[in-house]
Formats: structure tokens, C-alpha cells, sequence
């Protein structure tokens, strides 16, 4: 019986390679969208029928619980947030707005823990919860400043996701995943990575630390980053 996963941010970007990626190794992939018409994902759906596109904003509680409603009863056995939004490297916290702070908080950290809370239920013991995290997430290796609000909603991701996991993991695997510097829109076109790359590496790190409980800071080659 095909496993089943449910990643959150998949339109573009390493979403969608996440999507192409365990569709690819035969999952049933229910792949979620903010609702842009001609995303990828409508083009990956046309040659893989194993996937399902959903909708969901997830700074929209209203559309979270309207997902969570239509996927009741369904075994979902990776559960994968990729969210992120970041404004450059010049990213300073005297150069920044408090909206937008607020909205890279909201965006990066708060919004993905409430999901991952209300779908939990969905996750057995065997599955995995992973969220998209960063390198830069890091507080022990910051010795170069830059990206600070980016930064910050990272590394609260990283705290959240601990505090999830020994609040309610209950013996799953809760994974902070660092992509590495990938070409993506937000990682630039001379990022180290493309994003086949990237996605085939996460996909064999999460089965790798898949059945180790407890929250794991690492990156698609399996490394662990100090928190």
C-alpha cells in the first residue's frame, strides 16, 4: 500500500520538486497550492495520477480547518510545511517595518506550528513531521549578520518544532529540515544546489531519520546544524 504525503507549499520552488520527487518513488502526494492558477503542480498532476492538488493558505485559519475537514480520516505519514519568505540579505532590523516582522513571523513560523498542530492527529507514530527550515535558522553559527528577520523566524521555527516535539510528538519523528543554498527564486541563480538536487537529498535524509524520535536539526545530506 503507497504511503501518503501532505506537503504544504508546493506550487514552485522546492515544494514542487518535493512533490515531483515522492511522486516519483511512488507515494500518493497530496501537494497544496494558494490557489494560482497554472502552477506547476497542474502540469506535474497531467503525468502523475497518484497526485491530489488541495488548496490552503496557511495564514488563513478558516482554510487550514477547511483542509483538515476534507482530509479527516486520511493517514498522512509525512507531514512536510515548506513555507518561507525573506526579503534579501540586507535584511536588518533598523531597515525592516514591524508589519514586517510580523508577517515573516507569521509566514516562517507561527502559521506552519498551528498546521502542523491541527493535522498532527493525521500522522501516525511511524510518520514523520518536517517543517522547512534554514541554515541561517542557526544561532550558534550567525557570525555574519544579514537576513536578521528571515534569520530570527527561523530559528523560532527551531524552537517550536522542539517544544512540539516533546509537548506532542509522541514518539514521531519531528525534522527541521535545511534545504542547502538551492537555485530557487528566494536562493538566487547562483545558489550551490538545483532543486533535483536538493529534494532527491530530503527525501533520502527524512527516510534515513524516519522511526528516531525527538526533534532533528539537519540538511539534506543528513548533516546536524547546532541549534
Amino acid at each position: 500500500m503507497p504511503e501518503t504525503a501532505l506537503i504544504v507549499g508546493a506550487s514552485r520552488g522546492l515544494g514542487l520538486g518535493l512533490a515531483r520527487e515522492y511522486t516519483a518513488r511512488g507515494w500518493h502526494v497530496i501537494a497544496t497550492e494558494r490557489g494560482t492558477a497554472g502552477s506547476g503542480l497542474t502540469s506535474l498532476a497531467a503525468t502523475a495520477p497518484a497526485l491530489r492538488i488541495e488548496t490552503v493558505d496557511i495564514n488563513r485559519p478558516d482554510q487550514v480547518a477547511a483542509l483538515r475537514q476534507r482530509l479527516d480520516g486520511t493517514r498522512i505519514d509525512l507531514l512536510f510545511v515548506n513555507a518561507g519568505i525573506a526579503h534579501g540579505p540586507g535584511e536588518t532590523l533598523p531597515a525592516s517595518s514591524e508589519q514586517a516582522f510580523l508577517d515573516t513571523m507569521r509566514t516562517n513560523a507561527w502559521s506552519p506550528l498551528r498546521l502542523i498542530e491541527v493535522f498532527a492527529p493525521l500522522v501516525p507514530p511511524t510518520g514523520v513531521i518536517a517543517a522547512m527550515s534554514s541554515g541561517l535558522g542557526s544561532v550558534a553559527n550567525n557570525t555574519s549578520g544579514g537576513w536578521e528577520l528571515y534569520r530570527a523566524s527561523k530559528a523560532a521555527l527551531n524552537t517550536l518544532l522542539r517544544s512540539f516535539a516533546h509537548r506532542a510528538g509522541a514518539g514521531r519523528t519531528v525534522i527541521a529540515m535545511i534545504p542547502g543554498w538551492v537555485r530557487t527564486e528566494m536562493g538566487g541563480a547562483n545558489a550551490t544546489y538545483d532543486v533535483a538536487t536538493s529534494v532527491r537529498g530530503i527525501a533520502d535524509t527524512i527516510a534515513a531519520t524516519r522511526g528516531k524520535p525527538g526533534c532533528h536539526y539537519i540538511d539534506h545530506q543528513g548533516k546536524t546544524f547546532p541549534w
